[in-house]
């Protein structure tokens, strides 16, 4: 990729809970200044969901039973595009495989239907996603050794973060001062 200086890598191993962040000029157009959250890493391979690419649709244009819900929903990556995964912190109500402190991966299509009727259910403590990000065993390993991402702990606001916009850049910073001037590049520095 050409950007990250080898004295800059992160030291941090891709696993579960933690965060794929796009190299400022990745020229793959799927996942060009994203963040994905890993759900699974092992040596079958690696799945995750692009946190900050909004699709311009809401949840009930999708699922017609939750017509009183129009909740964003977001493209978690290239594969499986016409599934629909959950993130969220309501393991009581969803259930679903816990992924970091809190937040959790899944939950039943049943569940969902059910949790919605309830007084506890928090509509800011869930997102969905279409698709999902994966790579077989030893390909994540492979865009890493040539640098197209840079792994990262995950911080508590990135998952529910309220501005797709800023999240790629929030997760650059989340690296330390050595990434800070990576946030600020131009997505086409001929342009600059």
């Amino acid at each position: 990729m050409g950007l990250l200086n080898h004295d800059l890598v992160t030291g941090i191993r891709p696993a579960k809970g933690k965060l794929l962040v796009a190299e400022p000029l990745m020229g793959d157009p799927d996942f060009a200044r994203t963040v994905i959250l890993i759900c699974e890493h092992g040596a079958d391979g690696t799945i995750g969901f692009v946190m900050n690419r909004p699709l311009p649709r809401s949840l009930h244009q999708l699922i017609p039973e939750m017509a009183e819900m129009s909740m964003s929903v977001y493209e978690g990556g290239p594969v499986q595009t016409e599934t629909l995964h959950l993130l969220h912190r309501m393991p009581e109500l969803l259930g679903g495989v816990e992924i970091l402190p809190g937040l959790f991966w899944g939950g039943s299509y049943e569940a969902l239907l059910q949790a919605r009727l309830s007084p506890t259910f928090d509509s800011e403590a869930i997102r969905f996603f279409v698709g999902y990000s994966g790579w077989e065993s030893g390909q994540l390993e492979a865009e890493l050794n040539d640098q197209a991402w840079m792994v990262a702990n995950a911080p508590d606001n990135i998952v529910f973060h309220h501005n797709s916009k800023q999240v790629w850049q929030e997760a650059i910073r989340s690296l330390g001062s050595g990434f800070e001037h990576l946030a600020h590049w131009p997505i086409d520095p001929q342009l600059n």
